[in-house]
């Protein structure tokens, strides 16, 4: 097999998960271009739809309203998109949130909705498409964690994130030693701090959070979404064939200091 061929996702189905927007939009754009029908997966289907048809080139990339929380919006994800794009090969779980507040001010439904969306969304959607790829035997698996699973980020506080994103990457081994002999392989990234519309707007209203950022990252800025783009092509696609239960830190060097 040639290196164009290994990268190559011609034919094959991916789900994005919280991909009408930011890095999710980046990433779902990278599969497309390299072959893949693409499902935009969003709570927001206005976004989904709008991003769908920014994308929409040689493959087909469509938009799909789903709910990461809910067991039955996934099931009915699953279900749906087998009959319209044919058997999924690709997952990307990429839908997140975070709040950010002191621990001992954080109340216990913040904490609840960060870990219900960021590991239970994962949990599930990986659960219901992994029962598919099983099946088969083969698929892989992108979970989009954080290298703040890794390390404490300052000067905000967000334990509910924090713990929420190291579960991932706990998460990403253990599916990936289970289902290691059932041709199914499950990844991670790590990204760092990376330069999206809604980092943005957390800095105009804290602007000295940048600096401490920045301080702290030895390449000295920060991430482009779009550089995520060839990380999940590799991580999806056939060039890592012998790669299962990595978490890949993607984060101009915080976490190496």
């Amino acid at each position: 097999m040639s290196i164009r061929d290994a990268f190559s996702l011609e034919g094959e189905t991916a789900i994005v998960t919280g991909a009408a927007q930011g890095l999710g939009k980046q990433m779902a754009s990278g599969l497309a271009e390299m072959g893949a029908d693409v499902v935009i997966a969003d709570i927001n289907y206005a976004n989904a739809e709008t991003t769908a048809t920014e994308l929409d080139g040689e493959t087909d990339v469509v938009p799909f309203e789903v709910d990461v929380t809910d067991e039955s919006s996934v099931e009915g994800m699953v279900e749906e998109v087998t009959d319209q794009l044919g058997p999924i090969d690709v997952l990307v779980n990429n839908a997140g949130i975070v709040e950010q507040s002191p621990a001992e001010e954080t109340e216990l439904d913040s904490w609840k909705r960060v870990l219900e969306v960021n590991l239970d969304g994962v949990f599930l959607c990986a659960k219901h498409v992994g029962i598919q790829m099983l099946e088969r035997g083969e698929g892989k698996i992108v979970n989009i964690a954080s290298m703040s699973g890794f390390d404490v980020n300052v000067p905000q506080k967000q334990a509910s994130y924090n713990a929420s994103k190291a579960g991932v990457s706990m998460l990403t081994k253990s599916l990936a030693v289970e289902w290691a002999d059932h041709g199914v392989r499950v990844n991670a990234i790590a990204p760092g701090y990376m330069r999206t519309d809604l980092v943005d707007e957390v800095l105009e209203e804290n602007p000295e959070m940048e600096e401490t950022w920045l301080e702290n990252t030895p390449m000295g800025r920060l991430g482009r979404p779009e550089e995520l783009r060839e990380l999940v092509v590799y991580l999806g696609s056939d060039a890592s064939s012998y790669m299962t239960g990595s978490t890949v830190v993607m984060d101009g060097g915080y976490t190496a200091r």
